[in-house]
């Protein structure tokens, strides 16, 4: 049985081979270890190989673990689940980064609940760009309506976009996404994270240009459901 430490240094590997083949560099994209339903010490002893960015999908869960980890302050934490409104004030004090904001309310409320104390919150917009009824997301034709709410949130920063194509997705929606984020970033400097592709997708993703790739199963084994 592979360890934590095997599985991370696999992904970066498989990382890198996607990155070549597209004749990008390997910097180019984060690694984002998916820890949602795994325990602390499982997110230490990836931290201990390396990996420093978690995503997160359930609150109080997450919170949880945020609190026991303190001591490793170069964590960076983000939530990557479907937001509820009276979940944003717990959202705002302990990610540094939300990448599925879908709603305007929830983007207000986010904002309200950052502290100017803090530095602004990095957020991608979840864009359904498959167009399943099942999933969250804006729709391309919603999507500058709530950039243009975004900023005008003082302690929200648009930092991208991020997706979640359907189950074999064809290259189309990967390119759609590759596209919007193009033209998001020549209208707005801070957009730098295409926030897209998984352990099944994840050359196909990086093929079309994501900056982050979010990887559970396939570094902390079987997920287990809520």
């Amino acid at each position: 049985m592979t360890s934590i430490k095997d599985n991370i240094a696999n992904i970066n590997l498989q990382i890198f081979n996607a990155c070549q083949q597209a004749m990008r560099s390997a910097k180019q994209v984060t690694l984002l270890a998916v820890s949602k339903t795994k325990t602390s010490q499982m997110i230490e002893q990836a931290y201990l190989s390396g990996q420093r960015a978690f995503g997160e999908s359930y609150t109080q869960e997450a919170v949880e673990k945020i609190n026991k980890l303190q001591k490793f302050t170069d964590i960076i934490w983000h939530f990557i689940g479907p937001i509820q409104s009276n979940k944003t004030k717990l959202i705002a004090e302990n990610f540094s980064w939300v990448h599925s904001i879908d709603r305007i309310k929830i983007a207000k409320r986010l904002n309200d609940h950052r502290s100017s104390k803090d530095t602004p919150l990095n957020v991608c917009l979840q864009v359904n760009i498959s167009g399943e009824k099942s999933k969250s997301g804006v729709t391309v034709g919603e999507l500058y309506d709530l950039v243009n709410v975004i900023q005008e949130c003082e302690h929200l920063t648009l930092r991208g976009l991020m997706a979640i194509p359907e189950k074999n997705a064809s290259s189309q929606s990967f390119e759609k996404m590759q596209q919007l984020f193009i033209e998001l970033q020549k209208l707005h400097p801070s957009v730098d994270t295409l926030s897209m592709g998984m352990s099944g997708d994840l050359v196909a993703a990086i093929n079309a240009g994501s900056t982050m790739v979010r990887v559970g199963s396939a570094i902390f084994g079987a997920r287990e459901d809520k």
